[in-house]
């Protein structure tokens, strides 16, 4: 496994979308690792789409096109949306579970199938995982820890240098306590989709 990876993070406000980040980065600092992170785009707004960056090994802050090992997406159109910055044969880990954007609740567009999504993602991934984060989230007692499943899912894989151990040391020490279990739960509950 390499200690240089990009990890692309997209999703819509008020999914915890920069929590996620921020807590990953910090779980690789706080396991010796060199980290780089920032906020490519966001929204303040609910629904507004977020893009974050987390680079692991290397100093760049940004991520092009093509370049991003890793692409994780906390909403599957975000998800589709991101998919430029995927290398070939990239890793996807994303919700199954929609957020539908303003234009699509309003009759003005469409959002595709979820399975045709997969398709797309399958078509330039070497390997995805789709994981229903609302419904993870919601079972571990707060819909917003949909976001630390995902990263949950993530750690079980092995694709990148920190265990759900790791992580789950990071929530318990970053987060209050009633938050750190609700958290460390939905990691537990992203561990078990993944298994």
């Amino acid at each position: 496994m390499t200690a240089r990876l990009r990890i692309f993070m997209t999703g819509v406000g008020g999914q915890g979308t920069l929590t996620a980040t921020n807590l990953l980065a910090q779980a690789a600092l706080d396991s010796g690792l060199d980290v780089t992170a920032g906020e490519i785009h966001g929204m303040a707004q609910r629904g507004g789409v977020v893009e974050s960056a987390l680079l692991i090994g290397l100093k760049s802050p940004k991520i092009v096109h093509g370049e991003s090992d890793i692409l994780l997406g906390f909403e599957p159109l975000e998800t589709l949306r991101a998919m430029p910055y995927l290398k070939t044969g990239g890793i996807v880990l994303s919700s199954s579970e929609s957020i539908p954007p303003l234009s699509v609740s309003t009759g003005k567009a469409e959002s595709p199938s979820l399975e045709t999504i997969k398709e797309k993602v399958n078509s330039c991934a070497g390997k995805s995982h789709f994981l229903p984060c609302q419904t993870l989230g919601l079972k571990a007692g707060a819909v917003q820890s949909g976001n630390i499943a995902l990263l949950g899912a993530l750690c079980a894989t092995g694709d990148i240098p920190l265990t759900p151990d790791q992580m789950a040391s990071t929530i318990k020490t970053a987060m209050k306590p009633k938050i750190a279990d609700i958290n460390l739960k939905a990691l537990e509950l992203g561990v078990e989709a993944i298994g």
